[in-house]
């Protein structure tokens, strides 16, 4: 779906504003939650029909962390992820870039890398320290 296909929608603006806002990588519960007030008729259904089309577009990344529901992010290309296996918080890391992987595996394999996507798994500082 290319940017001037997307039909401009209040709700969907304000999906991106608060993805855009939030170091959470929130679910469509959550986002329903933050915005139901705004738009009293709103339903789950729209939200996520909101998130489909936005990640459809490129604009929104959606996460499968092996939780039981979706997380959402604003596509902000390719990072790192942490996530905790305990609370299911998902934090983005802020590594060294990828370049020194990415010429490796072009070494190995021949295959040139263009994005990524790296997950990181373990037990965040909040669950270490109240275990």
């Amino acid at each position: 779906m290319t940017e001037k296909k997307l039909r401009r929608s209040r709700q969907r603006e304000r999906i991106l504003e608060l993805l855009r806002r939030t170091e959470q990588h929130p679910t469509a519960a959550w986002l329903y939650d933050n915005l139901r007030d705004e738009f009293p008729r709103l339903s789950l259904g729209t939200v996520y029909r909101n998130l489909g089309i936005l990640v459809e577009s490129g604009k929104v990344r959606k996460l499968d962390s092996g939780s039981t529901f979706d997380r959402f992010e604003i596509n902000r290309g390719d990072h790192v992820h942490f996530v905790c296996r305990s609370c299911g918080r998902i934090f983005d890391l802020d590594v060294p870039e990828t370049e020194e992987f990415q010429r490796a595996v072009l070494k190995q394999t021949g295959n040139r890398v263009t994005g990524h996507r790296i997950e990181l798994y373990g037990e965040c500082e909040q669950c270490r320290a109240s275990a």
